[in-house]
């Protein structure tokens, strides 16, 4: 099979199995750069107006520490999308993710409030700070602003290595040694894109019938490739931390 026929096959066959999200402890990856969202979390006491907003991009892991503080506090895990009328609040906190892209805002409007009065914990995710959300329903602009939000900062290498390692065993897809640092220097350094790679790469080694080299990755990844860094590039922004919007 041809290199381009190889890359064409990464980018369209479908793979034998779905891929599902799992939220569990064990699966979440520590590191520097979700430390401040982490201390945060253990805190819900603490919280100004009993409210955290997390944020971060796409792939972050922010879900996933919204559904293990919803698992450890007893909240109910509602989504942004599918947030209509105001939702019954019997469990003991609420944690909304996908929160800035609501169906409806009076919807979020209702469910802060009846918290507030109820005085249970809420954990809002999404992918940008409030402040930066253009909010048309005065009130709800008002609690956003009141809303203390932590961000997940930009992954550290040893992260985003040990995260390729466990995307490729999930799929049991063996990468050559060098193959995962040489992907790093080269790919988007975001989740998203990592879990893309591997994805392909699976699909790649399955239309070629051969296991994954280096030019197969090539290939398979073509579109996804930038150049390698130069040396002495500047290295990534520190995580932010919290802050009060």
């Amino acid at each position: 099979m041809s290199q381009g026929a190889i890359g064409e096959a990464a980018r369209q066959l479908p793979l034998p199995f779905a891929e599902t999200e799992r939220f569990e402890e064990a699966d979440f990856l520590a590191a520097p750069s979700n430390a401040a969202a982490r201390a945060w979390l253990d805190q819900e006491g603490e919280w100004p107006e009993r409210r955290l907003w997390l944020w971060g991009e796409g792939g972050c892991g922010k879900s996933h520490l919204l559904h293990l503080w919803a698992r450890r506090t007893g909240a109910v895990v509602l989504r942004g999308p599918a947030l209509r009328g105001l939702p019954g609040l019997s469990a003991a906190a609420v944690a909304v993710d996908d929160a800035d892209a609501l169906a409806e805002e009076q919807a979020l409007l209702h469910l802060l409030n009846a918290a507030a009065e109820a005085r249970l914990p809420v954990l809002l995710a999404g992918r940008s700070p409030p402040g930066r959300w253009a909010v048309r329903l005065p009130d709800l602009a008002s609690r956003l602003r009141a809303t203390s939000a932590v961000g997940i900062g930009p992954a550290e290498d040893e992260l985003l290595l040990t995260l390729l390692a466990r995307l490729a065993a999930g799929r049991q897809l063996a990468l050559p040694n060098g193959l995962a640092p040489w992907l790093l220097a080269r790919l988007a350094r975001t989740p998203a894109t990592l879990r893309e790679a591997i994805a392909r790469l699976d699909r790649a080694s399955l239309a070629s019938g051969g296991r994954v080299t280096r030019s197969l990755a090539a290939a398979a990844l073509a579109d996804l490739l930038v150049s390698a860094p130069p040396t002495g590039a500047a290295p990534a922004l520190s995580p932010p931390g919290p802050m009060l919007l």
